[in-house]
């Protein structure tokens, strides 16, 4: 199962309501959605930065997973989404690559 890092930020050329009622129930039913997302395992951190209009999600699951999720949101928030490789994988990785081109250089 992948991991992945979601960077998002308010798209601020949504329609966003101006009725102040209007906004939080916008709000409450985003929060909702990313309660739901936890409880279902999707996404195991969230957060927001300082700035108010920008955060953090990380998660795991299949692409389609991510995809959905960050569909949900949509045309509201804006999602960047990087799958990550762990440190012990790319380290695996990376030596494999190594001694493949020390194996080579050799010939």
């Amino acid at each position: 199962m992948a991991r992945f890092l979601v960077l998002w930020r308010l798209n601020w050329s949504a329609p966003w309501p101006t009725d102040p009622s209007k906004a939080l129930e916008l709000n409450e039913t985003m929060w909702t959605g990313i309660d739901w997302l936890m409880k279902k395992g999707v996404v195991e951190e969230y957060g927001i930065f300082p700035d108010g209009a920008s955060g953090f999600a990380i998660g795991k699951g299949e692409a389609t997973d991510v995809f959905s999720a960050v569909s949900m949101f949509q045309p509201y928030v804006i999602c960047e989404v990087h799958e990550i490789i762990s440190h012990e994988k790319s380290r695996e990785i990376m030596r494999g690559l190594m001694k493949t081109l020390i194996a080579a250089a050799k010939k």
